[in-house]
């Protein structure tokens, strides 16, 4: 499908009607949806005598990745029980798929883990506070994104060695603080939600407050809030490329990065980069007009392939260098490969048939604000394989929290973080009155989303049992350390 053709398509799905119900109506929706699923019931983990094999799902989604690379995504989901689940988010959706689910449908993260939240600049040169990954995106039960999400806090817990009692502590707090977040964006006006964002600079200065400048966590964050800054395009280009005749270049570091004239020959690579430049221009039409125009500012350099993330390894990742007005003034996008949600099989079929459009659809949705450089493209390959591309900046004030330097009380408070986080994103785009009708003021739903994860979390350790025996029994290959 072109360009133009997804874009209209995504035009005539906006301009359908749209059910306007009052509040008492969309809050007795909400409670009515009690009746078929009580929020108790959501601590059901059922045993499904037939439950698809972990590492079957696994392979089948290697089938259409980069041979060579699979090896590293295994390598690095065998790190530890946390790694594993970063990259089972197949695994997860074809689980939930038969739990139940209160029919309240939102946008869907897909693969809401505490370490797919972060700070980044906003284009005000803000740095917030938000969900960061998007390649699940796609319609579902609000509560598939809270399971996922509190499992990962159950999970991370048992690999830093909290007791049962500290990481139940830690999921009900996140579990909470999304409770009365909702209900709190329940009672806003549309524009307010709307408009809602979190300043991690905010934050910090409030906890600050009650903490003192001394306290760990402040001394922590203030590190990682000075990194993130640091992260940009001019620092990638520091550290990614070197001089070759007075033209920067990406660097070589394989497998995880190489570029394109390492992957090809001479003639070849000449061929593919005029080939990129026509696509990364049917991809200018994307952007709104302020951002096209800053985009043609820059000049294509250079193209290099990336590994990136645990879940992500074997997808398609190109990152480009471009160059403004002097070596001083470089920019870094990363085009990455789009394929189907994992949770389409289980919540339906996207509405986008470009999958780099609905990672990029969700994602404004989901999002305070967005890269201003989100987009999306369609390619036909040398192979003769159609695949989907969305695209935005290698880094951009990009800075995420190190999971394994956690205590308790920090987890605790990232967890209220993230909680907040999802309930705004969830509150933009699904009924937040009918959600918070349904979730109610009590601590039902906390404690069931609790008792959940902790018998996920067990699941999860038997998942990464079979994969470490799969790999030791030759079943399947894993690379270490990369």
């Amino acid at each position: 499908m072109s360009t133009r053709a997804a874009q209209g398509a995504s035009r005539r799905a906006a301009s359908a009607a749209v059910e306007h119900l009052s509040v008492a109506e969309r809050a007795a929706h909400g409670r009515a949806a009690r009746k078929q699923v009580p929020r108790s019931g959501h601590a059901e983990l059922p045993q499904r005598p037939r439950r698809p094999d972990p590492i079957a799902l696994l392979e089948a989604q290697a089938e259409s990745r980069v041979p060579e690379l699979v090896p590293i995504r295994y390598g690095r989901m065998l790190v530890s029980p946390f790694t594993f689940y970063r990259g089972a988010a197949l695994v997860m959706a074809s689980d939930l798929a038969g739990t139940p689910t209160s029919g309240l449908r939102v946008q869907l993260c897909g693969d809401a883990h505490l370490s797919n939240f972060g700070v980044f600049g906003t284009p005000e040169r803000r740095l917030v506070f938000d969900i960061n990954d998007f390649d699940e995106t796609a319609p579902g039960p609000f509560e598939w994104d809270i399971k996922r999400l509190a499992v990962s806090l159950d999970v991370a817990g048992r690999d830093q060695g909290f007791t049962s009692l500290e990481r139940d502590t830690v999921v009900r707090a996140c579990v909470r603080r999304y409770r009365t977040a909702m209900a709190q964006f329940a009672a806003q006006t549309n524009l307010e939600v709307f408009y809602a964002s979190l300043e991690i600079d905010k934050v910090l200065a409030d906890y600050r407050s009650t903490t003192g400048a001394d306290d760990d966590l402040v001394k922590r964050t203030d590190q990682t809030l000075a990194k993130a800054r640091t992260r940009d395009s001019m620092s990638a280009f520091n550290k990614l490329t070197h001089e070759v005749d007075g033209e920067p270049r990406i660097t070589a570091d394989p497998p995880l990065v190489v570029p394109a004239s390492e992957l090809m020959s001479a003639e070849m690579t000449a061929q593919f980069t005029e080939w990129v430049r026509l696509r990364l221009r049917e991809y200018r039409s994307t952007l709104a007009t302020d951002r096209r125009r800053l985009l043609e500012e820059y000049r294509f350099v250079d193209l290099a392939r990336k590994v990136v993330g645990v879940g992500s390894v074997g997808m398609r990742t190109w990152i480009t260098l471009m160059l403004g007005r002097d070596g001083n003034d470089a920019l870094f996008l990363q085009l990455k490969e789009a394929q189907p949600s994992v949770l389409e099989e289980f919540c339906g079929r996207s509405v986008y048939r470009n999958h780099g459009h609905r990672v990029v659809a969700g994602q404004r949705l989901m999002q305070a604000a967005s890269d201003i450089f989100l987009g999306w493209l369609h390619v036909t390959g040398d192979d003769g394989v159609e695949r989907d591309f969305y695209v935005r900046q290698l880094r951009d004030w990009k800075g995420s929290v190190e999971v394994d330097q956690m205590v308790p009380d920090g987890m605790k408070i990232y967890g209220e973080l993230c909680g907040w986080t999802l309930a705004r994103a969830h509150a933009r785009s699904g009924d937040r009155i009918g959600i918070a009708a349904y979730l109610g003021a009590g601590e039902v739903f906390d404690r069931a989303i609790a008792a959940f994860s902790a018998a996920y979390a067990d699941q999860n350790e038997h998942d990464y049992e079979a994969l470490a025996t799969a790999v030791a029994e030759g079943r399947i290959t894993a690379e270490l350390g990369l």
